[in-house]
């Protein structure tokens, strides 16, 4: 592909000077939406750890300092490629739905959608599986010595960065009234906490000093460490504290009335993380890896497909026909994901015909000059697609109590100003980990779930549950319509890409919905128009909205894009004049992308790289 014009030497001028430097090592890299978690991966690399050690360690400290996007229980995909075996691969870190959530019986308890927040709408919660399975059968450090920062932090204390103050202080009320346990956890005296300050979490840092003490005791070895940590989460005393809670609390949720959970000890002790294959598109040098189907992740790759004779290299990364192009073939994918994405374990999935190259030039062939006024999901072998009926979300958006939150915190409206709290500030809903060693080993990984807001705390445990079947149907025959043992097709979408048949780059971001286009557009800029990681990641970004959202209460708008302010008036404008609505935000509002490359350099030594998101000033990149 070209890999610059004009237009673009000039647009390549104006960014280098980004917001910090793109990092460049030799021994180790990491990247990530906290600089205590990078920190924290870098220091185990500096101790002799790997890169899978690394993440794991930086996994769960992710959970404690950054718990309103993030937890224990919670879930994570993790892609990684494995120097060793010289292959990528996928863990699946997204639990089922419990045997009890039966889409039948709640239709009859007066149910059209699952609950945004409470008891109901928890899976099995799958991250501890996935960091540990992939510790276990990759990592180098014993279980006590990843889980030692997470514990240190949790019990000594970590720094509020001040959208988690927002966080509690939009659910003050809830926790006050309703959510007791979670008052005592997160409002200290009865009191918001300051952005700031430091915060602790005796009993969370208790749950993972047991699960360490239980392990030591019964096995002499690493492996069987990690086994029997697995077995305390899944088969032992962290289900049974989540079983009886589940059984025997009744929570307000956003049906305004209270109801006890379906998640069961028998739904755990049965459940593992799975390792895939990951599936992957080639475009140009490039062959990026994403998660299979019950993610998100394909949307990405028919992205990839639609563009790939599209001639972006002709057009800056800030023009109209940049933005336009791309954003019409985000409408086209999401239609599709809408109509045929859900778990191929229980729906025929029709990926292959998706990524098929005359298909997605079928789809590309559709993209016009003008902005798509309605979604357009395609026909797959003869099969009409299926769309959830939209007017459910109105209805039960219309009956629903609204008072204490919604689904997912992604764009949350935050409550008036204070001197610290902004009104419809960005808050971010997930987190993302990448990192690389000097071996050449790569992970990235995007967690999230159990946020502090989302589900009380469980008090014997110190933290709470997922919420992730707001992302089902319970609208009988659609692909992600929920069932027992089902996962829920996840947004969570992490990204691996080889270059010129080597593994290359590890690469995310937060985001639900945004995810992948987020992380669409940055691949773009790097891809295509050879901007740096720091400079592809400072670029200004944009979002649509032309789908039905994943999250509670599952309303569908379309035609909206909105772009940060630092876009050109005159890119703007033209955008406009082809017919999207479209929204401006702030100067630094959309994405918190990371990313780490690996490369060989003509002496074939291996040259690592690094960037991170500057926008809302708390993702670091390190490395050396």
């Amino acid at each position: 592909m070209v890999q610059s014009s004009s237009e673009n030497d000039t647009l390549r001028a104006h960014f280098m000077f980004t917001t910090r430097p793109e990092i460049v090592g030799t021994f180790g890299v990491a990247a990530s939406t906290h600089w205590l978690a990078t920190q924290t991966a870098m220091g185990v690399l500096e101790r002799g750890g790997n890169a899978f050690d690394a993440a794991v360690a930086a996994g769960f400290v992710l959970q404690v300092v950054e718990p309103h996007l993030n937890g224990p229980g919670g879930e994570v995909p993790i892609l990684f490629w494995s120097e060793r075996e010289r292959a990528a691969r996928s863990v699946c870190g997204q639990g089922p739905a419990p045997a009890l959530a039966d889409p039948e019986a709640l239709r009859k308890m007066g149910m059209e959608m699952m609950p945004g927040i409470g008891l109901m709408p928890a899976t099995v919660p799958g991250a501890f599986g996935a960091w540990m399975t992939m510790l276990r059968d990759h990592g180098t450090w014993s279980l006590a010595d990843v889980l030692e920062p997470a514990i240190g932090y949790a019990r000594d204390g970590f720094p509020l960065v001040p959208r988690i103050s927002q966080a509690i202080l939009a659910v003050q009320a809830l926790f006050r009234d309703e959510w007791h346990s979670s008052a005592d956890t997160w409002l200290p005296d009865g009191k918001v906490p300051r952005p700031g300050s430091l915060h602790t979490l005796p009993v969370l840092a208790d749950t993972y000093t047991r699960i360490v003490t239980t392990a030591i005791a019964q096995s002499d070895t690493r492996e069987g460490q990690i086994d029997a940590a697995m077995r305390c989460w899944y088969q032992g005393f962290v289900a049974e504290e989540i079983d009886a809670y589940c059984r025997n609390t009744p929570v307000r949720d956003t049906t305004g009335e209270k109801h006890v959970g379906l998640l069961r000890f028998e739904d755990m002790e049965h459940w593992q993380a799975t390792v895939e294959a990951p599936v992957s598109l080639d475009f140009g040098r490039y062959s990026v890896a994403k998660c299979d189907i019950w993610s998100q992740g394909p949307v990405f790759l028919q992205q990839l497909g639609m563009l790939r004779h599209a001639g972006l290299e002709a057009h800056a990364p800030t023009s109209p026909e940049f933005v336009h192009t791309i954003a019409e073939a985000a409408k086209l994918a999401m239609a599709d994901r809408a109509a045929w994405y859900g778990d191929p374990r229980f729906v025929d999935s029709p990926l292959a015909a998706l990524l098929n190259p005359h298909y997605l030039a079928s789809r590309a062939a559709l993209i016009g000059d003008r902005a798509a006024l309605t979604m357009f999901p395609g026909a797959l072998g003869g099969r009409a697609p299926r769309m959830p009926d939209p007017a459910v979300a109105e209805r039960t958006l219309t009956a629903a109590d609204t008072r204490f939150g919604v689904g997912e915190p992604t764009f949350a409206a935050l409550p008036p100003v204070t001197e610290w709290a902004e009104r419809e500030l960005f808050v971010g809903d997930t987190c993302h980990i990448d990192v690389i060693d000097r071996h050449g080993n790569m992970v990235a990984a995007t967690p999230s779930g159990g946020w502090l807001s989302s589900s009380p705390t469980i008090p014997s445990l110190g933290f709470a549950l997922n919420t992730r079947l707001q992302m089902t149907w319970l609208e009988p025959g659609l692909p992600n319509t929920l069932a027992p043992g089902k996962r829920p097709c996840t947004t969570l979408s992490p990204s691996l890409a080889m270059r010129d048949g080597e593994p290359y780059m590890v690469f995310g971001t937060p985001g639900g919905d945004q995810q992948d286009q987020w992380s669409l557009a940055f691949f773009m800029r790097h891809a295509v128009h050879g901007m740096n990681l720091q400079e592809s990641i400072d670029a200004p970004a944009w979002h649509i909205d032309h789908f039905p959202q994943s999250f509670w209460p599952r309303q569908t708008t379309l035609n909206r894009i909105t772009v940060e302010s630092r876009f050109p008036a005159a890119t703007i404008e033209a955008l406009r004049a082809r017919g999207h609505e479209v929204r401006v935000g702030d100067d630094w509002s959309e994405g918190r992308m990371s990313a780490c490359t690996r490369e060989r350099d003509a002496r074939g030594r291996l040259v690592l790289r690094a960037g991170a998101n500057a926008r809302g000033m708390q993702g670091y990149a390190v490395g050396r």
